[in-house]
C-alpha cells in the first residue's frame, strides 16, 4: 500500500495502526505533511500548516503508546478551522482586522481531540468571520472544490472539509451556523455532522452566533464522525457499529421541507438513495412539519448576533470587505426587542420539530440543495440571476430548531460532482441519527469515491 492510499483510509483504520505500532504516529504526520505540500497550493485549504508542533506532537503520541496509553484518535493528522482556538496558532476568523491575532489556549473541543491522541497539522481556510457559504478570504485567499478547481467546496468550513476529502488530514473539526459543515462536506463528497446544539463546547473562542452555531466534526466515514463526537463532546469514546438493518424506525421523507427550491439533479439523486435507504426494512413516509421558509428569522438572528460579535472591529471598518461589513451592520439596525422576539419566535420552531418527531425517528432530505457552483461568485445563480439566501435554506432548519444533522455522500452525478443525503433527528438524539446514517453508507450508499486529484496527485482538474 502506498503512502497516498494509505492516507486515504478511515481514520478509525488508521488510528488502530497506530495505537498497534503498524505504522508511527510520527511517519503519519511526515506522509501528510508531504501530501500537503503536494496538493495544497492549488487547493488554498490550510492557512497555515503547523509542521514542527505536529512533529513533536507525534513524537509524543508515540511515547504515550510505548507507555501503554490506549488512544482512540492516536496519531491522526487533524485540520482545525481557523476560526477555531488552537494555542500559539493565528486565528484570523478570516479577517485582517485579527491579522495579528494568536490565542493563548485552545478550544476545549480541540484540547479533548489532541488529549485523545490527535496531531494538529494546521489551521485551515474560512470565509471573514464565518459569513459566507463558500471559502474565500481577505486574508488568506480562495479554497478551491478537489472535485473540479473551478468550483468551490461550499463554506463556511471549506478549508477543512477539502483537507479530508483529498487526505490531507485523516479528521477536520469545523463550525456550523446555516450549513457551514455540512455544505462542504456534500460538495467535497465527505461526511459531516452538525451535532445537537451545546452538546460540544464551543469555548474558548470568537462569540460568533451564540445561538446558532456548533462545533463538529468533518470525516470520510460516518463511523469516525461518531468517534469525534465523543471525544469532543466528553463522553465515552466506544466505536460505533452500523446496525443489520433499519427495521421498526419509522422515517419521514422530504425533498424540499415545503419551502425550499431544490436543483433538478439533486432532487434525481436524492429519489434513488430514498429507494436504497428503503431496502434496509424502515418505514418511509413523504412528510414534514408545516413550516415557512426560516431563512428571514435566520437573518435576524444571525445579523444581531454578527454585530453583537464583530462590531467592535468597526473601528477598523477598513480591514474588513464589504460584504461581511454589510452583515455587521445590519445587525446594528436590530433593536434588543427585535432580537428578543426572533429567539421567541426559534423555540416556537423548535417546538414544532419536537412536535413532528414524536411521530418520526428521524428525517432525510437532500444534502444540500444545489450543486457545487462557481468559486466566482458567493452564491449559485438560477436563470442567470443570483438570489440570496435561496439555496441554503434547508441547512438552517437544524441551527434553528438545535438538531442533529448528518450529511453523507449518496452519489455522483453524471458531471462527476459529488450528491449527500442528510438525515436529521430529535434533540441529543445524535447516536441514532449516526447509526442509521452509517447504516446507509454501510449497505446503501453504493462505492465510495474519492476526489480525481486524489488518484492523480499534482494535477490540476479543471473543465
Amino acid at each position: 500500500m502506498t503512502n497516498d492510499q494509505i492516507l486515504m483510509l478511515p481514520a478509525m483504520e488508521l488510528a488502530s495502526m497506530v495505537q498497534n505500532q503498524k505504522i508511527s504516529a510520527a511517519e503519519l504526520i511526515e506522509m501528510s505533511l508531504h501530501r500537503i505540500a503536494k496538493l495544497d497550493d492549488e487547493l488554498g485549504a490550510f492557512t497555515v500548516v503547523l509542521a514542527e508542533e505536529a512533529r513533536i506532537s507525534a513524537r509524543q503520541v508515540d511515547e504515550r503508546i510505548a507507555a501503554g496509553d490506549h488512544l482512540p484518535l492516536a496519531g491522526l493528522p487533524l485540520a482545525v478551522k481557523d476560526h477555531i482556538w488552537v494555542a500559539g496558532a493565528p486565528a484570523t476568523n478570516g479577517s485582517r482586522a485579527l491579522a495579528d491575532f494568536v490565542p493563548d489556549e485552545d478550544a476545549i473541543a480541540v484540547g479533548r481531540l489532541v488529549a485523545a491522541g490527535a496531531v494538529v497539522i494546521g489551521k485551515t481556510n474560512n470565509p471573514e468571520f464565518c459569513y459566507r457559504g463558500d471559502t474565500w478570504s481577505p486574508m488568506y485567499g480562495l479554497t478551491r472544490n478537489p472535485w473540479n478547481h473551478d468550483l468551490t467546496p461550499g463554506g463556511s468550513s471549506g478549508g477543512s472539509a477539502v483537507a479530508v476529502a483529498t487526505g490531507m488530514s485523516a479528521i477536520a473539526i469545523g463550525t456550523d451556523g446555516g450549513g457551514s459543515i455540512r455544505i462542504p462536506a456534500v460538495f467535497c463528497g465527505i461526511a459531516g455532522l452538525k451535532p445537537t446544539f451545546d452538546l460540544v463546547p464551543s469555548k474558548p473562542g470568537f462569540l460568533g452566533w451564540p445561538t446558532l452555531s456548533v462545533f463538529g466534526p468533518l470525516t470520510r466515514t460516518v463511523t469516525d464522525l461518531s468517534m469525534m463526537l465523543n471525544v469532543m463532546a466528553g463522553q465515552q469514546s466506544e466505536a460505533m457499529k452500523p446496525l443489520v438493518s433499519l427495521k421498526g424506525l419509522r422515517i419521514a421523507v422530504s425533498e424540499d421541507f415545503g419551502f425550499a427550491r431544490v436543483d433538478p439533479e439533486v432532487r434525481t439523486a436524492f429519489r434513488s438513495a430514498v429507494t436504497r435507504l428503503a431496502e434496509l426494512g424502515c418505514e418511509l413516509i413523504d412528510a414534514h412539519p408545516m413550516i415557512n421558509d426560516p431563512v428571514p428569522l435566520w437573518w435576524r438572528i444571525a445579523a444581531a448576533e454578527s454585530f453583537a460579535s464583530e462590531g467592535s472591529l468597526l473601528d477598523r471598518a477598513e480591514l474588513i470587505a464589504p460584504d461581511a461589513l454589510k452583515m455587521i451592520r445590519m445587525g446594528e439596525g436590530i433593536s434588543n426587542q427585535e432580537y428578543l422576539d426572533a429567539q421567541n419566535e426559534m423555540r416556537e420552531f423548535a417546538r414544532t420539530w419536537e412536535s413532528f418527531f414524536e411521530s418520526f425517528d428521524l428525517i432525510v432530505s437532500p444534502g444540500e440543495q444545489v450543486l457545487p457552483f462557481s468559486v466566482d461568485q458567493p452564491e449559485p445563480s438560477r436563470n442567470g440571476k443570483v438570489v440570496e439566501g435561496d439555496w441554503w435554506g434547508m441547512d438552517s432548519v437544524a441551527n434553528l430548531a438545535g438538531q442533529p444533522a448528518v450529511c453523507v455522500p449518496c452519489g455522483v452525478t453524471d458531471d462527476g460532482l459529488p450528491v449527500g443525503i442528510q438525515f436529521m433527528g430529535r434533540r441529543f438524539d445524535d447516536g441514532r441519527v449516526l447509526q442509521v446514517a452509517a447504516t446507509f453508507e454501510s449497505l446503501a450508499r453504493g462505492p465510495l469515491v474519492h476526489p480525481p486529484m486524489t488518484l492523480k496527485c499534482c494535477l490540476r482538474i479543471v473543465k
